[in-house]
């Protein structure tokens, strides 16, 4: 079973439902990921596609946590095509288990602000925040969208984490109510909710979007709409990242030219890209012309 996200309506109310156990398995590899900020970029990640699915195609939208916790930082970038790409500032944190024995994404986290930013074609990102309230990520981005955006919604995210630090299962849903959805069917899918499993134990069983939307929404006829594959996916390039260069100041670019040589990371996705003394030399004369 590939990665996938599944878009679905019934009544007035639209699910979403994705596993992403393969993209989330890859960040978790690129940046040698302990269990607990596995976890938390992951959710992150799949959080961020779950918001992107609304958007139209050439937009894109990023997620970032930033929380006293040790984790510190985490954000992910995801488009509606079904790219998405992150990264933790800490991804060493080790943590005891919560007292449910889970792994402790809450403390990781701590308090703080969550900040979603839209790119949606305007001259301006569209960017609302709100505060931490758990730490949890799925219960965080639910808050987010009823406080900073008022639209009421239901998030759940998962990432099941193996003793040797791979990922078993990971996925997530959301549900909104749209305005014309009416009592019994808000009353209906709140009963649901109630009783719903852990996403990550549907995906350990072999459920896709589609059914983990059917065991959601039971009782409910569902109109099935699109499917997306998903993937981790980075647009940095050789290219991209001599723009970082062209923005140092000249001393920091004079001393890099003295080292002989210069290798820049993608914090996104780890990749390494080597600038060679003549490359560097090339740089700073550019950036030489242009001021």
């Amino acid at each position: 079973m590939g990665d996938t996200l599944v878009k679905a309506i019934c009544r007035g109310v639209r699910v979403y439902a994705a596993v992403g156990t393969d993209l989330v398995n890859e960040a978790v590899k690129r940046h040698d990921c302990y269990p607990v900020a596995a976890a938390a970029l992951g959710r992150t990640m799949l959080g961020a596609l779950l918001l992107a699915a609304n958007l139209k195609n050439k937009e894109a939208i990023t997620v970032n946590f930033r929380g006293d916790g040790p984790l510190k930082n985490i954000t992910a970038d995801a488009v509606p095509e079904g790219f998405v790409r992150g990264f933790v500032a800490d991804p060493h944190v080790e943590l005891p288990l919560n007292d449910r024995g889970k792994l402790d994404v809450g403390r990781a986290v701590g308090s703080g602000l969550v900040t979603v930013t839209r790119f949606t074609g305007l001259r301006k990102p569209m960017r609302g925040s709100s505060e931490i309230v758990t730490g949890e990520i799925a219960e965080d981005l639910t808050n987010y969208l009823y406080v900073s955006e008022q639209t009421p919604s239901s998030i759940g995210l998962g990432v099941l984490v193996n003793k040797d630090c791979s990922v078993k299962a990971a996925g997530g849903f959301m549900i909104q109510p749209m305005p014309d959805a009416d009592e019994e069917v808000i009353a209906r899918l709140e009963a649901n909710l109630q009783g719903v499993r852990p996403v990550t134990a549907m995906i350990a069983e072999g459920k896709g979007p589609r059914q983990i939307i059917e065991e959601i929404m039971a009782g409910f006829e569902m109109e099935f709409l699109t499917e997306t594959e998903l993937a981790f996916r980075c647009q940095c390039s050789k290219e991209r990242l001599e723009d970082v260069l062209l923005n140092l100041n000249r001393e920091d670019m004079l001393s890099l030219i003295e080292d002989g040589e210069a290798e820049v990371c993608c914090h996104f996705c780890g990749a390494k890209y080597h600038f060679a003394r003549e490359e560097l030399e090339q740089l700073l004369k550019l950036a030489d012309a242009v001021k």
